[in-house]
């Protein structure tokens, strides 16, 4: 994200959404201090920035920016004092060592990230992972309760976030996730470039497995 008219409007996004009593949760990529520190005076609350796999791993994937340049973000975002909402994706390719790498790198962090998303890759059209993973099967359920449940095990007060991938996932399924350790998901019905699950269906599931629903912290905290 670079300096300028589109950031200054994110900024007044962000004001706007947080004066209504919401976390406000931002991914921008890549950024720097002074940015960092403008997008919590405006009332950001978290930031997401992904490390996706291992180090090792994530250089097969991506070629734009390093590893340590996500680190980075991540310890810059600490410094502005905003919640640091990261985790990774399943089923690029990687093997069960990248995971546990993954969650190896968040758990040695100090804090831990406060939100860790666990998604499972969607093979986009047109994408070149669509083409490379062409005969690769989904990621088995289990593989996502096993990761789901060391996600729990190592970053005990982390919210262990049920992400991508969920709208292939029965209630059955999800329900294994959140006896695994799971204690969110991502709600609505656009995830960035995928769909997601719609309202009306997590509301039959929440209902079936006798969730309830936090409120927003914001307004928990006044």
């Amino acid at each position: 994200m670079k300096d300028g008219k589109q950031f200054d409007e994110i900024l007044q996004m962000v004001k706007g959404i947080a004066e209504h009593g919401l976390e406000v949760c931002c991914t921008l990529g890549m950024l720097k201090e002074h940015q960092a520190k403008r997008l919590k005076e405006a009332g950001l609350y978290a930031y997401n920035h992904n490390l996706d796999s291992s180090e090792k791993f994530y250089q097969t994937i991506i070629t734009t920016r390093s590893y340590q340049d996500r680190l980075d973000t991540l310890d810059i975002v600490e410094k502005a004092n905003l919640s640091v909402c990261c985790g990774g994706i399943l089923g690029m390719g990687e093997d069960l060592r990248d995971r546990l790498e993954l969650l190896l790198v968040l758990c040695r962090r100090n804090p831990h990230p406060e939100s860790v998303p666990i998604n499972r890759l969607s093979k986009i059209p047109g994408t070149p992972l669509e083409n490379k993973l062409k005969n690769q099967p989904e990621v088995f359920i289990w593989e996502m309760v096993r990761i789901i449940a060391i996600a729990r095990i190592v970053m005990p007060q982390a919210m262990v976030r049920l992400s991508a991938g969920r709208i292939e996932m029965s209630f059955e399924q999800q329900a294994l996730c959140f006896l695994a350790g799971a204690n969110s998901i991502f709600a609505g019905e656009k995830l960035l470039t995928v769909a997601n699950t719609p309202f009306c269906k997590d509301e039959e599931c929440f209902q079936l497995l006798g969730l309830k629903k936090r409120p927003a912290f914001a307004k928990v905290c006044i």
